[in-house]
C-alpha cells in the first residue's frame, strides 16, 4: 500500500491528516541484532511514532567496492523490524554523519589520495559517493513510504552548515538520491545559527534545526529562513557523549522534559538524539578535535531514554509523562528485561607477547619513510615501526613528526615511554651503544576526528622521525588492525612486569547467557575481545570502567575472553559483573 507523507504550510501531512513526528535516534551499527526489536518496542511504547537512523558508510563500504550488509550492518533488516511495529523511519544517510562516530562515518579509504576533498564539489569524491548510492540507495527504494515501506524522509547531509557552504555539492547529494529513486521528503538539520543556516540550505528542501536548550529561540531563528513550513528539532541532545580523561556527562531529566514541553507545546516535531546511545564496539568510536585532539570512549550510553544495556531510565518515564498530555497512549507495556548477570572472576592464564607474535598478526613491508595506516591500505588498529640505529650516539632526542594519536617507544624492545598527539609528554632522550640499537613504535589509531575542520585526520606516522635533527630512514612496517587473533600462539603466563603490549587470554563456562559488564580494575589499556568481537577499547583514566557484553556476543558453554594489554596488569584477572560502571 502506498501513502504520501509530505508538508502543507506549517504542517507535517500524513495521508491528508496533520501529523506531528515524535521521533528518537536509535543507530543499527551500536546494538547486537538481536535487540534491535527490544530497542523499538521500547521507543513505541513510551509514545514515540517514528525511529530515526544514521546509515554509516565505513560500516557498509569497509574496502572500496567490497559491500557489507549483514549482521549488524543488516540496515534492510532494522527498517522492516520498525514497520512490522508500526513505526516511521526517518532515514539519515551517508556520505558524512558525525554521530561520534569513526571519521564521522566516512571510509578511511577515502584518505589514501592525500588529495582527496571531502564533504565539497570534488569529483574523485562524489565519484566514491555515487558508487556508494548505487549500491545503498536500491536497497532503500523499496522502503519508502511511496512504496509502501515505513521510511517518510531522508537527509541529504549532516550539519553542514557547520563544515562548509558549497551549495553545488549540497545540489548534487540531493539530485543523486532524486536520480535513484528516491521521492520521499527530503531534508537537512544545521544548529540555529546564521552561518549554518546559511550553508547547509538548499532549494525545496526542508531544513531542520538541533539543539539541547532554548528551543523557542532556536524554531525563531529557523524561521527568519524558513517562515513557511513545519518546525522540527531533528536532533534534540537530551544527553551527552563523554570523551577519555573527562567526567562522564549527566544531565536531569526534569530539565529534559521542560524543553520538551516547551517544543510540543508549540506543535513542533522533534528527534531524541538519542533514544538510545548504544556501544561503540571495535575501533569504531570518533573523536573530536577543537583545541586539542579528545577522543571518544567505547560506550555511547549518552544518558538518555535507555542506557547501553537497553533499560529504561528516568528521563525515560518523565518524557512519557509529558508525551501522554498532547497525545492518548495505551498504558505502558514494556518487553521482558533482559537478563543481567555476573559471571565473576575470570583468571586470564595464558599470553602471547607481541612482539614475538607479530608474524601471526601481520606481513611487514619495507619502507624509505614511515607511512600512515591509509597509505598501506589499513583502516584501524594499531601500526608497528622499526628501524636500526648505528652507535654510537650520545643523548639526543627522539622527535615524531606528527604522531596520530598514541605511539609507545621501546628501543630494544625495552619500554622508553609514550607520545601522545594531545599532550606535551617530556622529551624522549635516547643514547646508542656503539654496536647501535632497534627502535620500535607502535601507534595507536584512536579514532579519527567526526566534526569540524580537522575531519581529514589520517593515522600512524604523518611525516617523518628524527633523532636530533637527523631523520631516521629504512623502515620495517607492520599494519596490525587486530581484526583476527586467530593465529595467535598462547602459552602460560609467565610473568606480569613486561616491557612490551601482551595478549592474556582466559576461558570461562556459561549455563545461561545473559548481558554481563566486563571490569578491568588493575588493567592499565588496551582492547579487550569476547569469542573474537571486538568490544573496544578500556582505559584506566576513565571515565568509563567496564565494557558493555550484551548476551548474543556469549555462547553456552565455555567462552573466551583476550585482552590487548598495551602497559601492564596487576593481575591477570578480570571480572564479569551485573552492573556497568560508567563513571
Amino acid at each position: 500500500m502506498r501513502y504520501t507523507f509530505g508538508i502543507e504550510g506549517k504542517q507535517f501531512i500524513n495521508d491528508g491528516k496533520p501529523i506531528s513526528i515524535i521521533s528518537g535516534a536509535v543507530h543499527y551499527f551500536r546494538i547486537v541484532p538481536e535487540y534491535w526489536k527490544d530497542r523499538l518496542l521500547k521507543l513505541k511504547a513510551c509514545g514515540f511514532n517514528t525511529v530515526e537512523t544514521y546509515i554509516a558508510w565505513n560500516v557498509h563500504e569497509p574496502k572500496p567496492g567490497k559491500f557489507s550488509f549483514e549482521g549488524m550492518a543488516d540496515v534492510v533488516r532494522f527498517i522492516e523490524t520498525a514497520a512490522e511495529l508500526g513505526l516511521f523511519v526517518i532515514v539519515r544517510p551517508s556520505p558524512y554523519i558525525c554521530a561520534e562516530w569513526e571519521f564521522g562515518g566516512l571510509p578511511s579509504w577515502l584518505l589514501e589520495d592525500s588529495r582527496m576533498r571531502l564533504r565539497c564539489y570534488h569529483e574523485p569524491f562524489l565519484e566514491k559517493i555515487d558508487a556508494y548510492y548505487d549500491v545503498l540507495l536500491p536497497k532503500l527504494k523499496p522502503l519508502l513510504c511511496t512504496n509502501g515501506g515505513p521510511i517518510i524522509a531522508m537527509q541529504i547531509e549532516n550539519e553542514y552548515g557547520s563544515y562548509g557552504n558549497d551549495q553545488k555539492y549540497l545540489n548534487y547529494i540531493k539530485d543523486s538520491m532524486i536520480s535513484r529513486g528516491i521521492d520521499v521528503l527530503l531534508f537537512t538539520s544545521d544548529g540555529p545559527e546564521d552561518f549554518m543556516l546559511q550553508g547547509g540550505m538548499i532549494p525545496g528542501v526542508l531544513e531542520t534545526v538541533n539543539f539541547g536548550s532554548r528551543p523557542k529561540e532556536a524554531f525563531a531563528k529557523l524561521a527568519e529562513y524558513q517562515p513557511d513550513k513545519p518546525l522540527m528539532c531533528m536532533e534534540y541532545w537530551n544527553g551527552w557523549f563523554d570523551h577519555w580523561g573527562e567526567q562522564h556527562h549527566t544531565r536531569d531529566a526534569a530539565d529534559v522534559v521542560q524543553v520538551l514541553d516547551q517544543m510540543l507545546e508549540n506543535n513542533a516535531s522533534v528527534n531524541f538524539f538519542m533514544f538510545h546511545g548504544g556501544t561503540n564496539f571495535g575501533f569504531f568510536n570518533g573523536a573530536n578535535h577543537n583545541e586539542t585532539y579528545e577522543p571518544t570512549i567505547t560506550s555511547y550510553d549518552y544518558d538518555v531514554l535507555l542506557n547501553e544495556a537497553g533499560d529504561p531510565t528516568d528521563k525515560y518515564y518523565a518524557v512519557r509523562e509529558v508525551i501522554s498530555k498532547y497525545i492518548d497512549l495505551e498504558p505502558l507495556q514494556l518487553p521482558e528485561p533482559i537478563k543481567k548477570k555476573s559471571f565473576g572472576h575470570v583468571n586470564m592464564s595464558q599470553q602471547a607477547l607481541l612482539f614475538e607474535s607479530l608474524h601471526q598478526l601481520s606481513s611487514p613491508v619495507q619502507r624509505a619513510c614511515p607511512e600512515t595506516m591509509e597509505q598501506l591500505g589499513q583502516d584501524y588498529g594499531f601500526i608497528l615501526y622499526k628501524t636500526r640505529i648505528s652507535g654510537p650516539r650520545e643523548d639526543a632526542q627522539l622527535v615524531l613528526q606528527e604522531v596520530h594519536d598514541r605511539a609507545l617507544v621501546f628501543l630494544n624492545d625495552e619500554y622508553i615511554g609514550v607520545v601522545e598527539r594531545w599532550n606535551k609528554n617530556d622529551p624522549l632522550i635516547l643514547s646508542i651503544p656503539e654496536e647501535g640499537a632497534m627502535l620500535s613504535i607502535l601507534v595507536e589509531n584512536m579514532g579519527r576526528v567526526n566534526y569540524g575542520p580537522k575531519l581529514k585526520d589520517v593515522k600512524g606516522i604523518t611525516e617523518g622521525v628524527r633523532l636530533g635533527t637527523q631523520f631516521l630512514f629504512d623502515w620495517t612496517i607492520y599494519s596490525l588492525p587486530l581484526d583476527d587473533l586467530s593465529k595467535l600462539k598462547f602459552q602460560s603466563v609467565q610473568m606480569l612486569d613486561h616491557k612490551e603490549p601482551v595478549f592474556y587470554n582466559g576461558v570461562f563456562n556459561v549455563e545461561e547467557t545473559a548481558d554481563t559488564f566486563l571490569s578491568l580494575e588493575g588493567w592499565t589499556k588496551g582492547v579487550a575481545y569476547i569469542n573474537g568481537f571486538n568490544l573496544g577499547r578500556y582505559w584506566e583514566i576513565g571515565p568509563q570502567k567496564t565494557l558493555y557484553i550484551p548476551a548474543p556476543l556469549l555462547k553456552n558453554g565455555e567462552n573466551e575472553i583476550i585482552i590487548f594489554e598495551l602497559h601492564d596488569a596487576k593481575q591477570p584477572v578480570v571480572t564479569l559483573c551485573e552492573e556497568p560502571d560508567l563513571g
